[in-house]
């Protein structure tokens, strides 16, 4: 398995039924169990009621819904560039910039929370504020920050301690400083013992000795007396005075508001949307907590680590997650008509006429030599009794009939009173919104420029047939809508007899049902004796009918 795949979403199509669940967990448990073991079930959409009373009945969780594929910021190489304490100095973090090749840091909290951000323009701007002789104090910079831009030793003092009032005073002679030192600036000296306690002696808040220059016991004991911390530093004078105000918390120039940030989750397309407008070259990238994560910058979406993906129970474009085209599709198993889907490569595909796909993926495990446990089991039988109508649909083959047999044997499950629980759990409309019931087994299709949408429900009684009818009928018109689709169609299938009341919706749709089926709609509805299957039955007749009329066109 190549190193760059982390995970392979197994994922069915939108509008999931029982089948596309079950075969996407199935198929997922048994690629875990002859490779390595990334390969995670998928859902497309919400699920009906059939499949959750399937999950619920062998004791499985709802896969994670899964909505696009489209490559997100979590899918490129993210520089993880560690966030920084708001009082670390102007330049310690320009020296960061410059080892990490970077121009901008994140401030975070103890709790990795972003907080602020800090430009190397921030820096530039701050070193160029020469006549703010007042900043270390508004900023309450702390002894410790002016000892490490200095390169300083502390003589006197408490590291820990803070410039709270003052200014920075480059001393000279007494008589030049007189007027100029107050309490709590900080004054830079050098070996001149006049200058030194003359300083000291006007309350100055700390010496700067440039140079290394030696300090008297006598400057150190009156330090000590008028609170004085000294700190030396090798620096001459002219330096020390150009780098101490670089010794400000990034606090004080950070950016607190306004932040541009992107989450793990913000897709590429998005993210380059932004940064096109923007004159930042390094954006924050905060984690699904909330978190600090990493820096991201406009080369990092060039290499996309795309999403892989195993497509099961369909092939067709209209029917998947959104972003297909930008994922790597791994492998399609299905058991429907070939589709739209188009790879950038070679893909395993194992399509097969039989009437579900767990019935392949059955014949899978069996080829593969893996025992299936009876959960796995429970699921795969639940998919083929729900697509083949227990046997009844013409798309139930041999093949079909065995695996479920098998299988049933398998979970312990009699299958006739088993199908007759998960249909009734199926059909159950109490609470259920129109909406709900149109969506839970939907398909879009197209053939040329024709595109057409058909759902599905199957019934065990008339009163809960005609109840679906009831709701579905008034909600076509927005479906269509939403849909964007010129026509559309829907089967109330009776289980029982066999048959199916075709809804039918859009301009021109009764002309095309009528020639399709040979019958006479009504009110908006065709009986379809003895058809079931809309795999089978129903694209097909509609498909070749579209073709038709469009040629006679």
């Amino acid at each position: 398995m190549p190193e760059a795949i982390r995970k392979i979403n197994v994922i069915g199509h939108l509008h999931p039924d029982t089948d596309s669940i079950c075969a996407a967990i199935s198929y997922a448990y048994l690629k875990n169990q002859i490779d390595e073991p990334i390969y995670e079930a998928r859902r497309a959409g919400a699920l009906n009621r059939e499949t959750a009373f399937v999950l619920k009945h062998f004791g499985f969780e709802e896969p994670p819904l899964i909505t696009s594929v489209t490559p997100q910021i979590k899918d490129i190489v993210v520089q993880k560039q560690p966030g920084i304490d708001a009082e670390m100095s102007l330049f310690a973090a320009w020296n960061m910039m410059q080892d990490t090749k970077v121009d901008t840091l994140c401030v975070t909290d103890e709790d990795k929370h972003l907080t602020g951000l800090i430009a190397v323009k921030d820096i530039a701007n701050a070193n160029m504020d020469i006549f703010d002789a007042a900043m270390l104090s508004e900023a309450q910079t702390s002894y410790r920050n002016i000892i490490e831009t200095l390169n300083g030793t502390l003589l006197l003092g408490d590291p820990n301690g803070r410039m709270t009032q003052g200014h920075v005073r480059v001393g000279t002679t007494p008589e030049m400083m007189e007027d100029t030192i107050k309490a709590g600036d900080i004054v830079l000296v050098t070996n001149r013992y006049e200058t030194q306690q003359f300083a000291v002696e006007c309350d100055a808040g700390c010496l700067v000795i440039c140079c290394s220059a030696n300090v008297s016991k006598r400057v150190i004991s009156s330090a000590e007396h008028h609170g004085c911390t000294i700190i030396t530093t090798p620096y001459d004078t002219f330096a020390a005075a150009r780098l101490i105000g670089m010794s400000m918390p990034v606090r004080a120039k950070m950016l607190r508001k306004g932040i541009l940030q992107f989450s793990v989750n913000t897709t590429v397309d998005d993210a380059r949307k932004v940064m096109a407008k923007s004159r930042h070259r390094f954006f924050p990238v905060i984690d699904e907590d909330g978190s600090y994560y990493g820096l991201v910058s406009s080369p990092n979406l060039i290499n996309i680590k795309r999403k892989h993906v195993i497509l099961v129970d369909h092939s067709e474009r209209s029917q998947a997650v959104d972003g297909l085209d930008q994922a790597e599709i791994m492998e399609i198993l299905d058991h429907h008509r070939i589709g739209t889907i188009e790879t950038n490569a070679p893909v395993y595909y194992r399509a097969e006429p039989v009437g579900c796909t767990c019935t392949i993926i059955y014949s899978a495990y069996t080829e593969a030599g893996v025992e299936i446990p009876p959960k796995i089991a429970g699921l795969m039988l639940s998919a083929i009794l729900s697509d083949t109508l227990m046997f009844r649909s013409p798309t139930c083959t041999a093949r079909d009939r065995h695996a479920a047999e098998e299988l049933a044997k398998i979970c312990g499950e009699d299958i006739e009173a088993y199908a007759d629980s998960m249909f009734e759990a199926g059909s159950d409309l109490t609470g259920r919104t129109a909406e709900e019931v149109f969506h839970q087994d939907f398909k879009v299709f197209s053939r040329g420029n024709a595109k057409f949408g058909v759902g599905q429900g199957s019934y065990m009684t008339k009163n809960s047939r005609v109840a679906a009818e009831n709701l579905v009928r008034p909600f076509l018109a927005e479906a269509a809508k939403a849909e964007e689709l010129p026509m559309i169609f829907y089967m109330f299938t009776d289980v029982k007899s066999q048959s199916s009341d075709l809804m039918i919706y859009g301009n021109g749709a009764e002309d095309v049902v009528a020639q399709a089926f040979d019958v006479t709609p009504k009110d908006g509805m065709a009986l379809l004796k003895g058809v079931v299957s809309r795999k089978k039955q129903v694209i097909p007749p509609i498909m070749a009918t579209l073709q038709k009329i469009d040629e006679d066109d």
